[in-house]
This record gives structure tokens, C-alpha cells and sequence, in this order.
């Protein structure tokens, strides 16, 4: 088995983890490639000399490669799904950071986790994107989210007001913050904290969640995700700021923005005993409050 090994900067507090995580697979005879840039990290602050490949681009995780592990977060994880893309290539996420709704394995169970993975006992979700079309470049070759599009207002500036089409209908003139256009997969991120609904895994929805909307009577709205929804913006602000996932750009009001199902999925590994009613009790402490 060859895998492709992704990360970010680690904490001081992770060095232990990682440090453990590549002897693990180098006892297992798992041969890997890693990212170049995390491969100078781990050498310069964990003094680990690795003696394998590493990859800068895109076109370097070639179809030989059978996983990518992620380490870190959830946030990782969304970097990491914008440079496999189309490629459709598994993503085992080992959760170094907090919460870890996508990075489910953590370390204390990741000897076992690896074990289960050789011996092919586990599931592969399919997981929808999101895509990005716009009449203007902007995002490249990488125009798609796993969690959300957003469109929101400069840090300073007043409210924005965003026309929303579905299917070439008006919907709203949105006089807010900003707005969000999630997956269901991201209906548990941002969207959530702006009062969006939890979309159950394969439901097939996009969730439509405005960002302190100025007029009480305006709620988030969850649509098929198989239509087009078409966004143009206008404020006093000149500038406003796009976002797929953790990456962001800015635009003015000349850019017409059509969001849409991708033609691809994210394929992440998840353990047969994980689930996502678990998770979502878990992760939310639902159930927790003693007055219940």
C-alpha cells in the first residue's frame, strides 16, 4: 500500500503524535510519499529524517497513490480535498486538532485504525461538492468546496445586498452580513453557527444561510442540490470577499457567481464502528446538560 501523507504547520503539543504516527508506518511496511513543505517542518522542529518522496504539486499524487492521510483538523482536511480534486483519491483524516467532524481517527486509536485500513475493513463516504463558476477568473483550477461558499462584506464596510437566483427565479435580495451557501457536509460549520439547519449525510441539499440579516423574517433554506443558484452582489463598499472552504478571494460588484453540484465527489475513509449520529451527539454534547 502506498500512501501520500498531507499537513500543516503542527503544534509543539502534536510532535509526539507525529513523531509516533510515521513509525507506525514504517513498522507496517507502508511505503509514502509527503508533502514537501510539512516534510521541512517535521526535519527542522522534530528533527524526523524522513527517507521518502515528497510532492509540491498537484500533478504529483498520481493515481498510485491508494490514500491520503490527512493530519491535523478538519481544516486540513479541506486543503487537502483541494489538491486531490477530480482525482477522487480516499482521505484518511487523523485528528490532531479539536473538534474533528471530518478528521475522525484520532491518535489514540490509530494503530488499530491502521490495522483496520490494510485489511480493508471500512467504509469510503462519497461526499457532494460544491462548485464555483464565475464570469471573471478567480479561484483557478480549484474551485470547489467540501463545507461552504460564502460571500460576505469587507471587514469595514456596511451591510451588502446579495440577489439570489435559483434556476434563473429571484429568490431574495439578501440585506446582510453576508451569505452562505453550504453542502451538508458543511451544514455542520459555519452555516451552523449562523443559525443554519444539520443536514443529514446524503440528503442531497444545499442549505442557503444568510450572515445577520438586516430583516428579521429571513431564514436559512435548504434546496436540492442539484439546481444552479446564482449570486450578484452590490454595497457601498466597493470590495467584498469570496470564500470556498479556507480559501478567499476578493471581487467588486462585476462578478456574477454560479454555484452548483461538482461533477466529482470527496471520498473520505471512515472506520465501520464510526457513524454520524455518534459524532454529531458527541462532538455537540447533546444529551450533556444534567438538567436534562
Amino acid at each position: 500500500m502506498q500512501v501520500a501523507v498531507y499537513g500543516r504547520r503542527l503544534k509543539p503539543e502534536a510532535f509526539k503524535d507525529a513523531a509516533h504516527f510515521f513509525n507506525l508506518l514504517e513498522t507496517k511496511g507502508i511505503t509514502y510519499v509527503i508533502y514537501g513543505p510539512f516534510q521541512k517542518q517535521l526535519l527542522k522542529d522534530l528533527k524526523l529524517d524522513l527517507k521518502a518522496n515528497t510532492f509540491d504539486k498537484k500533478k504529483e499524487l498520481t493515481n498510485s497513490i491508494d490514500y491520503v492521510f490527512s493530519l491535523g483538523g478538519d481544516g486540513t482536511i479541506l486543503d487537502a480535498i483541494s489538491w486531490i480534486g477530480e482525482k477522487e483519491i480516499p482521505i484518511v483524516g487523523i485528528n490532531f486538532g479539536r473538534l474533528g467532524f471530518l478528521a475522525s481517527i484520532s491518535m489514540e486509536n490509530i494503530e488499530t485504525s491502521l490495522d483496520a485500513i490494510i485489511a480493508n475493513k471500512h467504509v469510503i463516504d462519497s461526499l457532494n461538492l460544491i462548485a464555483l463558476t464565475t464570469n471573471k477568473k478567480l479561484f483557478g483550477k480549484s474551485s470547489f468546496a467540501l463545507n461552504e461558499f460564502t460571500l460576505q462584506r469587507t471587514e469595514t464596510s456596511s451591510m451588502i445586498t446579495v440577489q439570489t437566483y435559483i434556476n434563473g427565479l429571484h429568490l431574495n435580495s439578501y440585506w446582510a452580513d453576508g451569505l452562505i451557501v453550504a453542502t451538508a457536509t458543511g451544514s455542520t460549520g459555519y452555516s451552523l453557527s449562523c443559525g443554519g439547519p444539520v443536514i443529514y449525510p446524503g440528503a442531497n441539499n444545499f442549505v442557503i444561510t444568510p450572515v445577520a440579516p438586516h430583516n428579521l423574517n429571513v431564514r436559512p433554506m435548504v434546496v436540492p442540490d442539484n439546481v444552479e443558484i446564482k449570486l450578484t452582489v452590490e454595497g457601498r463598499s466597493k470590495r467584498f470577499l469570496t470564500t470556498l472552504d479556507s480559501r478567499n478571494k476578493t471581487i467588486d460588484s462585476s462578478f456574477e457567481l454560479t454555484l452548483k453540484k461538482a461533477d466529482f465527489q470527496a471520498k473520505l475513509v471512515r472506520l465501520s464502528s464510526s457513524n454520524f449520529v455518534n459524532a454529531i451527539r458527541e462532538k455537540l454534547l447533546w444529551g450533556e446538560d444534567l438538567r436534562n
